[in-house]
């Protein structure tokens, strides 16, 4: 069964050789005018791979959020870790914790340099390479400090993989599924936060359970890397390289038609070619055959996408979302929820609840659009922080109103700041600066999740829970002014549209 995806027209390209595509192949050089679009057939079978293999790196990512909840208890344990040296002090234990969020710092930074050489593709390969010898140095950890590296080693692994999946998901999924598809990664993630709380409660009072906890990522990893070194290159990232005099423009056109084959599937037929000019027009058009300096991601076109990308991100983390999510295993207690008293079940609980909105916004992101998926979550966001705010200062004899409002929360974030955030830094940034650019904002991303992290408990005992809600509740209103006035909608558009029309 197949569907159809907008496609912008032709525009015009000129090869080394000075003849401009229409010329070489006989294509029209109309430029980014309101010509009737026509619609390219694809096959909706042929797009899961592409997105599951990249996906892959969320769903490990996710894995090591809900594993390390359990593994720090069961390493802690005088019973159950198996090891002389569990007597671990609460910055040891604050080092395992945050080691891979330090790697994927480092691995940011890494994305930033060799993003455009390597590829999308090859630096997912990476990214697996580095899961897997994370996990294993991890799991087969004779002391603490051979832990904390391989801790490290994974995180790289995650900033590789939260950079190269949404760039290789965006970049090869037709534009009428992008969305959804990108936001699908954001569901693998919380599928694998379900799955590490799963696997935790379940191994968290086995002898040494910590280390099958992380070690199961293995083969994770290994079908990760597999399915990544089967799949096709980029078609844009190769076709950038051609207009970028970065080999002969022929062999990389064919190479780009071969891979776009791939993808698309028998439903593209003899279309391929032309859309691979296409492609090829459009990117000489918007300029993309000049090489992109560190100074230009600060200028122009790049600076808007970073501001929207890199804003998005920010305000992802500062309004208080692992904040909100502390608190989480007090408020079902103080409600009186006994059989949720147990952290890991209430870490279950909510990992399902986050499944299920998250899952709404994969249904509705392609449909409704990013705009109000984010106007409407982050209205609740709110809402929810302000309830929470007034909860912890007034209202501390009706714990219902702290349990509604983490729900709201959770399921509000899922909506909007969750698969969003992701998706439209995938999409903003022009193809020449788009590896650099989206690993500034992955950059912006983890190290702003990494602030609020260490910023949280010295607030908590300064402010209170309660007035720390209500200045979370205020940023989450600067926010909400930030995407009425700044996030441009892209519900539909290609990305080569999305740079033409709205930079």
């Amino acid at each position: 069964m197949a569907s159809s995806d907008v496609e912008q027209p032709a525009l015009s390209y000129r090869a080394k050789n000075g003849k401009s595509s229409a010329q070489t192949h006989g294509i029209q050089e109309p430029l980014l005018k309101n010509e009737t679009r026509k619609y390219e057939d694809f096959s909706v079978v042929s797009a899961i791979l592409p997105f599951l293999f990249p996906a892959f790196g969320g769903l490990l990512y996710g894995y090591d959020i809900g594993a390390t909840s359990s593994a720090t208890i069961s390493i802690k344990s005088a019973t159950f870790s198996g090891i002389s040296w569990y007597n671990l002090s609460s910055v040891e234990v604050g080092l395992i914790t945050s080691g891979s969020l330090y790697g994927a710092l480092i691995g940011s930074i890494l994305a930033f340099n060799v993003a455009d050489f390597l590829g999308r593709r090859r630096e997912l390969i990476l990214s697996s390479s580095m899961y897997l010898i994370g996990a294993l140095v991890t799991a087969l950890a004779p002391n603490f400090v051979i832990m904390v590296i391989g801790r490290f080693i994974y995180g790289i692994g995650i900033g590789l993989a939260m950079h190269a999946a949404p760039m290789y998901i965006a970049e090869t999924a037709p534009s009428q599924i992008r969305g959804q598809l990108i936001s699908l990664k954001e569901f693998f993630i919380v599928l694998g936060m379900l799955v590490g709380y799963i696997s935790g409660s379940l191994l968290v009072e086995t002898v040494a359970g910590w280390r099958y906890m992380y070690g199961v990522s293995s083969p994770l990893a290994v079908i990760m890397g597999i399915g990544m070194w089967w799949l096709p290159a980029s078609p844009r990232w190769i076709l950038l390289r051609a207009i970028q005099g970065k080999g002969e423009v022929q062999d990389l056109r064919d190479s780009a038609i071969y891979c776009l084959c791939r993808l698309r599937g028998e439903a593209i037929g003899d279309s391929a070619p032309q859309k691979v000019d296409e492609i090829l027009s459009e990117l000489s058009h918007l300029r993309e055959e000049e090489e992109a300096t560190i100074a230009e991601m600060f200028q122009g076109k790049c600076l808007k996408a970073l501001i929207i990308g890199g804003g998005l991100v920010l305000f992802q983390q500062i309004t208080g979302q692992p904040s909100v999510l502390y608190y989480a295993a007090t408020i079902f207690q103080s409600a009186g929820f006994s059989a949720a008293s147990d952290a890991t079940k209430v870490s279950i609980l909510l990992g399902l609840w986050k499944l299920i909105m998250t899952g709404v916004a994969v249904m509705a992101v392609d449909r409704l659009g990013r705009r109000p998926l984010l106007l409407g979550g982050v209205s609740g966001i709110v809402i929810s922080l302000f309830l929470l705010g007034s909860y912890y200062t007034y209202l501390g004899d009706i714990p219902a109103v702290a349990v509604v409002a983490l729900l709201v929360y959770v399921g509000c974030y899922q909506l909007s700041f969750g698969p969003i955030g992701w998706l439209m830094i995938s999409e903003v940034f022009p193809l020449r600066l788009r590896g650099r650019g989206l690993s500034i904002a992955v950059l912006v991303n983890f190290a702003a999740n990494a602030v609020v992290t260490f910023a949280f408990s010295p607030l908590r005992e300064l402010l209170g829970a309660g007035i720390l809600f209500f200045t979370f509740g205020g940023i989450a209103v600067l926010s909400l002014i930030f995407i009425f006035f700044i996030i441009p909608e892209t519900k539909g558009l290609t990305l080569e549209e999305i740079e033409a029309k709205l930079l």
